[in-house]
């Protein structure tokens, strides 16, 4: 059994456990436009920091992983990007939305998995045995990209509408207790799943690796 493979599983699987979680122990927080990150200005920051640590030690896990595993210098490149993106993950648990580093925790974990899941991705479709997977590889490799295409339209949509609605924008400016009328909520939704795809990518590449073991 690759020890790597389940420690990277079960920090995926107990990372979107605690982010489960917190949708039933803080609904004061509505998914649809409540963005993950403020569930640390509830009352279960704890749950929230446990939820980044384990997103972070999935992803670094899937790394250590796959660094024997990829022989090409694109590929190891990919590898270094996705220790990057663990690592900002991790700096998301500890530097909250009230943080000045939240900002740069973002930066360094989310623009960057969607690089290192394609250049990880196209090597693996030439190796033996992984070409096998490569339906659920490619998928699973471009998905990323494609949910934070969709969180920053999400988010575009969500900050025009608070503008058509009068309401004041800006790091410092708390969220309102509802919805201003006419704004679309989705934001939060896109959020949310631009999560599963960041996490599911390294659960699925741990799974396969153990497979091919």
């Amino acid at each position: 059994m690759d020890v790597l493979a389940v420690l990277s599983m079960l920090s995926g699987g107990l990372s979107l456990f605690c982010l489960l979680a917190l949708h039933f122990v803080s609904p004061e927080f509505h998914p649809s436009w409540r963005m993950i990150s403020e569930y640390a200005l509830g009352k279960y920051k704890g749950l929230l920091s446990a939820f980044f640590f384990l997103w972070g030690a999935c992803t670094i896990l899937s790394g250590l992983l796959l660094w024997n595993v990829v022989d090409s210098i694109w590929a190891s490149i990919g590898v270094i990007v996705l220790f990057i993106s663990g690592l900002g993950a991790i700096m998301g648990g500890l530097f909250d939305i009230k943080h000045p580093k939240h900002g740069l925790s973002f930066m360094l974990g989310v623009p960057t998995l969607p690089l290192a899941t394609l250049l990880i991705g196209y090597h693996l479709l030439g190796q033996e045995g992984w070409s096998s997977y490569r339906g659920i590889l490619l998928f699973s490799a471009h998905t990323p990209w494609i949910s934070l295409v969709l969180m920053g339209g999400a988010m575009a949509l969500l900050f025009s509408g608070f503008k058509k609605a009068g309401y004041p924008m800006g790091p410092d400016v708390e969220a309102p207790e509802k919805l201003p009328e006419g704004v679309i909520p989705l934001a939060g939704y896109a959020n949310r799943l631009l999560v599963l795809c960041y996490l599911i990518w390294p659960i699925l590449v741990a799974f396969l690796k153990m497979n091919l073991a």
